[in-house]
């Protein structure tokens, strides 16, 4: 899942503290990053799902390396639900991912393929209450209704309604993925310690150390 990296519409909420320049930066990183750790698994189909208006700039972006599908609607609950409706039928078990999670080990996106055999939806829980990740091996129209990710009761709802769908879930481990200065900070952290695991996204934190030195010294303070 992914939108293209246009100045100010993308990582919003880190421009509060960041230049624009800097966040649509990072976020290019964060995703040619991310899409490498998906093409790290084998037999598995990479794609990135994104709005239509974005599908020229990242299909540019992507090269040869994965197909870019336009979804249907508008929004990211459209966009989940297009992945399902464009993919089920000719993979059987689907996941998708957020666009800024290079940190994520491949074990992770490994065990929810696993967990799919046995549970009618994988969810990977952020947390801040949200979802990373969401899988499913058929197409369920309303899972995403009201979705309300972006906000703290995103994977509550998204439970409520597989619940109401009588759908079993399987979860893969809880991670955190990257809104605010704090998250920012701890995926400093993890690179600093496993630069390869990310290396365009590193390489974005070591250009802008002084920046994100000042907003670890500001989160110190709070």
């Amino acid at each position: 899942m992914a939108k293209a990296p246009k100045p100010g519409l993308v990582k919003t909420r880190l421009t509060r503290s960041l230049p624009v320049p800097a966040v649509t930066a990072l976020y290019r990183c964060l995703l040619a990053d991310t899409v490498a750790l998906a093409r790290s698994l084998s037999d598995v189909e990479v794609a990135i799902m994104c709005p239509g208006g974005d599908i020229d700039e990242l299909t540019l972006l992507a090269g040869n390396a994965v197909r870019v599908v336009a979804q249907k609607g508008e929004g990211l609950a459209a966009g989940l639900t297009s992945v399902f409706a464009h993919f089920v039928a000719g993979q059987g078990r689907v996941i998708a991912f957020n666009s800024d999670s290079p940190h994520l080990p491949p074990s992770v996106l490994k065990n929810a393929f696993r967990l799919l055999t046995a549970h009618d939806v994988v969810v990977g829980p952020t947390h801040d209450g949200g979802y990373y990740l969401v899988g499913a091996k058929a197409v369920h129209p309303t899972l995403f209704e009201n979705d309300g990710m972006g906000t703290g009761n995103a994977l509550e709802g998204l439970l409520a309604r597989a619940r109401s769908l009588d759908l079993s879930t399987g979860f893969t481990d809880p991670f955190y993925d990257v809104d605010v200065d704090n998250d920012l900070i701890r995926l400093a952290d993890d690179l600093r310690a496993a630069p390869a695991k990310a290396p365009q996204t590193a390489a974005w934190f070591a250009e802008w150390d002084h920046a994100v030195a000042e907003l670890r010294t500001g989160t110190e303070g709070l």
